[in-house]
């Protein structure tokens, strides 16, 4: 586990590379390729029918179902549909979230995006340098939702099948905004094949040398010395 003073002097040495132009995205660094994902596993959320929105909404609820399944070069291959879009406030976004949804649907309740590098929302994701984004900003790095039906295919090399990781997934939820980040639906990801138990990497788990050393991008807007410092008091 990360100490204290271990997530604090990551921030530091980020802050003064900043000083000198050149920064990191978050402060445990850029996110790292997944590899070692436990074979044929995959994870599947998929929208309730009602709306968390609107409720009552007679056209119903935005349909849609997010599929990951493990890749053998690192991370997992994402297919992703989505129809019945609200007829205004697109484009529209989604993300794995830190927490699954609650028993009362309510999807406030799955907290902010998955983060385990933090990173923040700010600097928006940079789709053409995936590993400076957040973990689970998955439009972001692969297309906000535009058309409607929508299908995308899709392989994020940042997203862990094995429990333990920062990077898993599988205890977590997907959550499905407008574009002013409104929630409209979520939903929890289930294992629908293969065994995720079996063991793999866990990148997330970094030392702090590896934090320390990690992830330099030129001209990213400097916010992870203040993320550290976050990090660090709440450990």
């Amino acid at each position: 586990m990360l100490t204290f003073t271990a997530v604090l002097l990551a921030g530091i040495a980020s802050f003064a590379t900043a000083q000198n132009g050149t920064v990191v995205t978050g402060a445990l660094g850029d996110a790292q390729v997944v590899v070692g994902n436990p074979a044929g596993v995959t994870y599947v959320a998929t929208l309730p029918a009602k709306s968390f929105f609107n409720p009552n909404d007679p056209r119903g609820n935005v349909k849609g179902s997010v599929s990951a399944t493990s890749n053998p070069d690192g991370g997992a291959t994402f297919q992703v549909s989505f129809s019945n879009l609200p007829t205004s406030g697109g484009p529209f976004t989604y993300h794995i979230h830190d927490a699954p949804v609650p028993a009362d649907g309510n999807c406030t309740g799955t907290k902010a995006h998955q983060d385990p590098y933090v990173r923040g929302e700010t600097p928006v994701c940079d789709a053409k340098s995936p590993e400076t984004c957040q973990v689970g900003d998955l439009s972001g790095k692969h297309g906000k939702i535009e058309s409607d039906p929508t299908t995308q295919t899709y392989t994020d090399k940042y997203v862990s099948l094995t429990p333990g990781s920062n990077a898993f997934f599988g205890n977590r939820s997907i959550t499905f905004h407008f574009a002013n980040k409104t929630r409209i639906s979520c939903a929890n990801f289930a294992l629908a094949s293969g065994n995720a138990t079996q063991t793999g990497s866990n990148p997330a788990a970094t030392s702090a040398i590896q934090v320390i050393g990690a992830g330099v991008k030129q001209g990213v807007p400097a916010l992870s010395l203040m993320g550290a410092l976050a990090l660090a008091f709440a450990l």
